[in-house]
């Protein structure tokens, strides 16, 4: 594999060069050119991300330790916006209208560049079922680059045939603000004492645009509750077998019994911030 193709698969490049404000060299920032596995096909024509495979990151800072501090941003599901809207260069384009899946490839270069390319968190041995440390490298992880085209260049919006009834089905991949809505939504039927898990229903409202060029919300909403189970796991599979993103797996070592295992690297709470 060539060196442009490694660098363009990583999860970051080399430092591309320091921020530097108002030529206070105290206050000169390092910054790092974070992947976008969607190579920016999904954004509007002629925005500072269309076309794009990495932006550029600066590194956290005492003021980004405040947003991941902040119980009003956490109460509002915003945190993570936020923190990526502070630490991008480029500011005219708002992360909340980025992927799911480029968001947390630039949160992974922002812990990154911010405490370092090694992660520890407990992972139970599928083995021996003991539970321990293990270290994730954040540099190891490979970008999974979006691979099937857009209906027309700069807009998230994709098309498939449902095996079932043969509709045609125009979804889109879910953005930061998707993920902040359902969040909220979550919020409100967790007080409302509501248990029923609407997570796969939800998605496919959110992700489907038009069935049949069909547009109304109202019969999408009452299509995808009455869709059939074949029409919709093929949907899901679909939808997830092209969803650009980084694969958070790697191969590790059981400490406790020596079982070699590929193991998801889990998010818990220290991963961008470490002292939490």
């Amino acid at each position: 594999m060539s060196d442009e193709r490694e660098n363009r698969n990583a999860v970051f490049s080399a430092t591309p060069g320091q921020q530097s404000t108002q030529n206070d060299d105290l206050l000169d920032i390092p910054t790092e050119l974070a992947a976008l596995p969607s190579n920016g096909m999904v954004y509007p024509v002629g925005s500072p991300f269309f076309g794009k495979d990495s932006v550029e990151i600066k590194s956290m800072t005492a003021r980004e330790e405040d947003i991941l501090t902040s119980a009003a941003l956490a109460k509002k599901g915003t945190t993570l916006t936020e923190l990526i809207r502070s630490c991008l260069i480029e500011k005219s384009f708002d992360p909340a209208d980025l992927l799911v899946s480029d968001r947390y490839a630039l949160l992974l270069t922002i812990r990154a560049i911010g405490y370092g390319t090694t992660y520890e968190d407990n992972v139970t041995c599928s083995e021996c079922d003991v539970t321990k440390p293990r270290v994730f490298d954040l540099n190891s992880f490979p970008i999974k680059r979006l691979d099937i085209e857009p209906v027309q260049p700069g807009v998230n919006l994709f098309s498939y045939v449902l095996p079932k009834t043969g509709k045609n089905v125009k979804f889109r991949f879910l953005t930061g603000r998707d993920e902040e809505e359902m969040y909220v939504v979550s919020e409100k039927q967790k007080k409302l004492g509501m248990t029923l898990d609407t997570s796969i229903t939800s998605t496919l409202i959110r992700s489907i645009v038009s069935v049949n060029d069909v547009t109304d919300r109202n019969r999408i909403v009452k299509f995808v509750q009455n869709m059939p189970a074949m029409d919709s796991l093929s949907l899901r599979k679909y939808v997830g077998d092209h969803q650009p993103g980084v694969q958070l797996k790697q191969q590790l070592t059981c400490p406790a019994c020596n079982h070699v295992e590929e193991v998801v690297m889990p998010m818990g709470l220290g991963f961008l911030w470490p002292n939490a």
